[in-house]
């Protein structure tokens, strides 16, 4: 089954770096979040008690990337897919985490996938 929901550019402000003068301040990161359901879409009734709710998921990571400084970006990745697996019971993750820090560039990035228990 490959069920999925799909939210896009999520904007999460917070505080990282390495340098003690970037986690001073805050700046916005940008996630691509790949919830794969734990439930078929033609199984789930129309019951959102059936699926992941998507505004609850992105306000839960948005908390998590407030919550506390940091050093890396793939700390904060690997934390919002522990939390996608473990409290929205999402069968996987897959993060893109974007941030607008070394110039020249767009953007740097950080991607990673997680399966949930079988």
């Amino acid at each position: 089954m490959n069920d999925e929901i799909i939210i896009a550019g999520l904007e999460m402000p917070t505080r990282i770096g390495v340098p003690d003068v970037e986690r001073s301040n805050w700046q916005t990161l940008v996630a691509d979040i790949t919830l794969r359901s734990p439930t078929p879409f033609d199984e789930m009734g129309d019951a959102i008690t059936h699926t992941i709710d998507y505004e609850a998921a992105a306000n839960r990571f948005r908390a998590i990337a407030a919550a506390r400084p940091r050093h890396l970006i793939e700390t904060l990745a690997a934390e919002i897919a522990e939390c996608a697996l473990d409290e929205f019971g999402a069968a996987s993750v897959c993060i893109e985490l974007r941030k607008r820090i070394l110039p020249g560039t767009n953007h740097v990035a950080v991607r990673l996938c997680r399966s949930g228990a079988a």
